[in-house]
């Protein structure tokens, strides 16, 4: 590690000649200091040349950025957030970020549980009557967190033996949105939003309730031939959707704030956060592959070590990732998508730029 990390240095200290007067000149040397900061250099270089190529092979509409705890070391927004008038995607603009919506609703059922309202063992019928039959009355809080209750669809038969294999279940977390209303007395907009306050997520709502300014309507095709999706964002509340399963609305540096303070114990306690993430089932993911899944998160399976999460309605498709081990967070955001090519075309831009983070993150940690 000491090797690389004086490696990087080396290259840095060439490209930016010029720091070697301002380092030479100071008084007291923090070594590691100085070496954390070359690194950071030199991984902003080779991040912009790389992510900016993704840009540009896909004409990438949306926001990335890539921070290492408080410090940036890539952000890039590009294209429209309204393609009529064309209005630029800036930093302040807001996107739906589906699924990545559940790691939200986990957390809100986690903070439950350390509230003493509820237990992970709890079954789901003790508060939702929706769930005294069909063979849904054995089915756990913990079940539907990690999709393992073999619900899919609200009202059919489960598609396997409760608790013995995986299934994504949209219905699942829209189930726990119900849930925390009903031990919390209080509205799922309600709960969401006073844990935005708590966070300090200012820019953050849902579809439900969102009457701010900034937000990017959500389109199909591409900038030249492009269909807006209609009534968005409040279409994220219908049945179809939900709010507790894909109908946050956020920000780049919303999602960064989140980040930082959820894997560092500040949201929920520590011991409540290895729950949280502890892999308690695996995912074969359409554009991902193979993984793990714990309570609304996912994480690689082998090295490095990520907490990720994918999203996409309509017109959205985002991704969110956590890299513990370098306190580093890669948040990609976009408002459209080209549905005719398929949804691994969609998220190309995504896989690559996760392809080459994971790639960064190994490099670093040899």
């Amino acid at each position: 590690m000491i090797k690389k990390i004086f490696f990087f240095f080396l290259i840095a200290a060439t490209i930016f000649s010029c720091q070697k007067t301002e380092i030479a000149q100071s008084k007291i040397v923090d070594k590691n200091a100085i070496a954390d900061s070359a690194v950071n250099v030199y991984k902003t270089k080779l991040y912009k040349k790389q992510i900016d190529s993704v840009f540009g092979k896909y004409n990438f509409n949306g926001s990335v950025a890539i921070f290492k705890d408080s410090v940036t070391l890539y952000r890039k927004n590009n294209g429209f957030s309204d393609f009529k008038v064309k209005n630029k995607i800036d930093n302040q603009t807001i996107f739906a970020i589906g699924s990545v919506s559940k790691q939200f609703t986990a957390v809100m059922i986690l903070l439950e549980m350390e509230n003493g309202k509820l237990s992970l063992e709890d079954k789901v019928s003790k508060y939702l009557k929706e769930f005294h039959s069909n063979g849904y009355e054995n089915i756990t809080i913990h079940q539907l967190l990690n999709h393992t209750s073999g619900l899919n669809n609200f009202g059919e038969k489960l598609i396997f033996k409760i608790g013995s294999g995986f299934n994504y279940s949209n219905d699942g977390f829209n189930a726990l949105g119900k849930i925390i209303e009903n031990v919390s007395g209080k509205s799922y907009d309600q709960n969401v939003t006073d844990l935005f306050k708590k966070v300090g997520m200012k820019n953050s709502s849902t579809g439900n309730i969102f009457e701010g300014e900034n937000f990017a309507g959500a389109y199909l095709g591409n900038a030249k031939n492009f269909e807006k999706i209609a009534n968005m964002p409040k279409r994220l509340g219908n049945k179809e959707i939900g709010i507790a399963a894909g109908g946050i609305l956020s920000t780049i540096d919303d999602l960064h704030l989140w980040n930082n303070l959820l894997y560092s114990g500040k949201i929920i306690k520590p011991e409540t956060l290895k729950k949280f993430l502890n892999k308690s089932a695996e995912r074969q993911h359409q554009i991902f592959g193979k993984m793990g899944y714990g309570y609304g998160i996912m994480m690689n399976i082998g090295k490095p070590l990520a907490y990720f999460h994918s999203g996409y309605i309509k017109g959205s498709p985002s991704l969110n990732i956590y890299y513990p081990e370098t306190k580093t967070s890669v948040i990609i955001l976009s408002n459209i998508a080209d549905e005719e090519k398929g949804k691994s075309a969609t998220f190309k831009p995504h896989r690559e730029i996760k392809n080459f983070t994971d790639m960064m993150e190994n490099v670093s940690l040899d």
